[in-house]
């Protein structure tokens, strides 16, 4: 990252997500960020918001949606994606109210994506570490994003991320060999909830 966020701020934004959530499935309205936060937190950046169901000691994903590009300030996309997520993930139904006392809540503040670039195809297994790099994959108006924190939760090698990541996009396994497609990298800083509406820790993945 070319800046620093600390525990606190993990803690901050980690809040201010399940806050925003909490104040839109109760009143339907966006929760308003105090002016008096430090300007850190107005600096653009891309950021996912990551929702899941929490029981037992396991988590299932719930919703997960972001702004991979530094479009929006922290304090917006943080806010946008955490009722995008809540509400808008196509994969699942809006979430209710009475959910949220099941769910623990992830932010990643990204660093902007990097054009990998190569010769041939092949070489983007020497230039992607899994638990260091998240990849987006796009060919035309197809794309696909996976967080870093997606392959080792996984247990995938650098090359069934790529093939997942093709897939996310809607493309075929294989297409991150095929002429055309772009593949980029990004780096995470994670911090997530140990339990529902608890301890908010960095998480190194």
């Amino acid at each position: 990252m070319s800046f620093e966020l600390t525990d606190d701020d993990g803690k901050f934004l980690v809040k201010l997500a399940r806050d925003t959530v909490e104040t839109f499935l109760k009143t339907g309205c966006t929760l308003k960020v105090s002016k008096d936060v430090p300007q850190k937190f107005y600096r653009k950046c891309g950021v996912f918001v990551t929702i899941n169901v929490f029981d037992k000691g396991e988590k299932a994903l719930r919703g997960c949606i972001g702004y991979p590009y530094p479009t929006s300030s922290l304090v917006e996309a943080v806010c946008d994606s955490a009722i995008n997520a809540a509400t808008k993930d196509p994969r699942f139904p809006s979430m209710t109210f009475d959910e949220l006392d099941k769910c623990v809540f992830e932010v990643s503040v990204l660093t902007p994506p990097e054009l990998i670039q190569v010769g041939n195809p092949k070489e983007y297994i020497r230039y992607i570490k899994v638990g260091r790099d998240g990849l987006i994959v796009e060919k035309g108006y197809n794309r696909g994003l996976l967080l870093p924190q997606v392959p080792v939760e996984w247990q995938w090698d650098v090359e069934e991320f790529l093939c997942q990541c093709c897939m996310k996009a809607g493309l075929s396994p294989d297409s991150w060999l095929a002429m055309g497609t772009k593949v980029y990298k990004f780096a995470a800083i994670i911090f997530e909830e140990q339990a529902v509406n608890g301890e908010v820790k960095r998480k190194f993945v």
